[in-house]
């Protein structure tokens, strides 16, 4: 990795931290748009919002804490409704990641070594791109039906004499742009695998890739990222380093012991273990796998999160001022 980033190719690293702030300047335009009929924020204060959220977010199980983050920037009146919008990013998101996870599997289930190298039966691959096709369509009616859904919801919390109101007015046009935009930040996660991949020597084409990536994150949304499915990944990614290198158990529960298995750290291991099982068909470099899973966790998630943090502290900092 020291070798990567100090060679001839470490232009490739600078293009990844490029595309960090890119990928979050998406999400924060995204955020925007949705957020604007409940009130307009500047970029730079929505910028703000989303690597709070995404702080917090490392901390919490399922990501529930990005909501919390991006509240803190909101006006004391609006903080409970602007979890609406926030959701409405995840559910575009979501949707981009289940039409080219759908695609994705497809083209795995197409390659002739898949079988071999997962053990997996052809019979899981139909039923399982099937279902992502089913769960991509559903979303995108409950998306685009997102307007009515809330004015239903409005109409609900009124009868039952409930203060809070939803906003109502996402228009068709404020949708699909956030769709868009979300497509984009899919494609620039891509990017950043291909050009990782290519720093640490693995040769992949682009097709290759998109279909690793898009198989790895389909299956890392749709399998509920629980606490106990979580310590399992990590449990997997250490056993899986500790028996390639040791033969007894009690090193593996040393590890296991003295390293936190907080949200961030189990979501690294689920990351790995996915990795792993689903890259193992276009190659055998199982450490260049983990390399390129924990410098996608260290650009994407952690560097951004510890910024966050640093902005949070300041609020709290001028909050007792």
């Amino acid at each position: 990795m020291l070798n990567a980033a100090t060679g001839k190719q470490q232009w490739k690293l600078y293009c990844m931290f490029c595309l960090m702030w890119v990928n979050w300047a998406l999400e924060t335009a995204k955020w925007q748009i949705a957020i604007r009929p409940i009130q307009v924020i500047g970029f730079t204060q929505a910028f703000k919002a989303i690597l709070a959220g995404t702080c917090i977010a490392s901390f919490t199980p399922n990501r529930v804490g990005e909501y919390l983050g991006r509240m803190l920037f909101v006006d004391p009146g609006n903080k409970v409704i602007s979890v609406a919008p926030t959701i409405l990013c995840s559910m575009s998101q979501m949707l981009v990641t289940l039409v080219a996870g759908s695609a994705g599997l497809y083209l795995y289930f197409e390659l002739p070594a898949y079988a071999s190298v997962t053990g997996l039966s052809g019979n899981l691959f139909k039923p399982a791109i099937i279902a992502t096709i089913l769960a991509a369509i559903t979303l995108a009616l409950v998306y685009f039906k997102f307007d009515p859904l809330v004015k239903k919801l409005n109409k609900w919390l009124k009868k039952n004499k409930k203060t809070i109101s939803i906003p109502e007015n996402f228009s068709f046009f404020a949708l699909s742009k956030i769709l868009f935009l979300s497509t984009v930040r899919y494609l620039v996660f891509i990017l950043q695998y291909g050009l990782l991949f290519s720093l640490f020597g693995i040769p992949l084409l682009g097709l290759q890739v998109f279909t690793g990536v898009s198989v790895m994150f389909v299956l890392m949304a749709i399998v509920p990222t629980l606490t106990f499915l979580t310590d399992l990944g990590f449990r997997w990614a250490v056993g899986i380093q500790v028996f390639q290198v040791f033969t007894g158990v009690s090193v593996m529960f040393v590890l296991m012991a003295i390293v936190p298995t907080l949200t961030f750290l189990t979501d690294l291991g689920f990351r790995w273990a996915v990795g792993i099982q689903v890259f193992q068909v276009f190659t055998f470099n199982t450490a260049g796998i983990l390399a390129v899973s924990l410098g996608i966790w260290l650009i994407n998630l952690i560097i951004p999160a510890l910024v966050g943090s640093l902005l949070i502290l300041r609020i709290k900092l001028f909050s007792r001022r």
